[in-house]
């Protein structure tokens, strides 16, 4: 599970996992590096990957998952946020460290299991990446996910299934809502603020951040007293 650069890619010549690596590393410069008709703003489809690429600050790995449980694929995918946290503390330019992405490569995962693995793996692991700073993306062929600017765009579909690590930015704070759960929002909102309350550059999304944060707060507590309104009532008719 050696991670390559892409400039270390376009030197291998003998690797079982070469057609892989090669096959992502085009899609993201092909793909994610490039701007898009249906995208719905002006500009590449990632805003970071040029940059990324241009600093060889992309990095990848093929990961095998063949006969392997969905406990143990998430043990490896958690083994790379401590390599990530590692090359961030080592890193002299703090700069390029915006830059830096991890791509893990599943060619394991059937297009059938993508959810369940893929998706799956990223909704358990996200909490904790998001409080080590970090952003832990899912994509594959059948992701809904849409676009932020065209609902009808589906900027997570890759050719192989994916996760992808990335440092946290402030624009990412829309990523970090969740209205349908109000106890994973706060938690997300206050990691958010923790990073960024004492560096942010954008006040708007500074606001926006704790406004949200305040409105999850109502909701869980409503929700919490609705909770024990129906536990009290359940008891009372016994």
């Amino acid at each position: 599970m050696k991670l390559y650069t892409t400039l270390e890619i376009e030197q291998l010549q003998q690797n079982e996992d070469l057609p892989y690596l090669i096959e992502i590393m085009d899609w993201v410069k092909i793909f994610l590096a490039r701007p898009h008709p249906d995208l719905g703003r002006r500009g590449v489809v990632c805003p970071f990957v040029p940059s990324s690429l241009k600093s060889n600050n992309i990095w990848l790995a093929v990961i095998h998952t063949k006969n392997l449980c969905l406990e143990q694929v998430e043990a490896i995918v958690k083994s790379y946020l401590d390599i990530f946290l590692k090359k961030e503390a080592d890193d002299d330019d703090k700069e390029l460290a915006i830059s830096k992405a991890f791509v893990l490569i599943f060619p394991d995962v059937h297009i059938e299991e993508a959810s369940k693995v893929i998706d799956g793996v990223q909704k358990k692991l996200k909490p904790m990446f998001v409080e080590s700073g970090l952003m832990l993306g899912e994509f594959h062929n059948r992701t809904e996910n849409p676009g932020l600017h065209n609902p009808n765009f589906r900027p997570l579909r890759s050719p192989i299934p994916l996760l992808v690590i990335r440092p946290m930015t402030e624009i990412d704070l829309t990523f970090l809502m969740s209205p349908d759960n109000p106890h994973l929002c706060i938690r997300y909102l206050e990691a958010y603020l923790n990073h960024f309350g004492h560096k942010i550059t954008d006040e708007i999304k500074f606001k926006d951040a704790h406004q949200a944060l305040a409105l999850a707060k109502e909701q869980l507590k409503q929700e919490n007293l609705v909770n024990y309104c129906n536990i009290n009532q359940s008891g009372s008719l016994k």
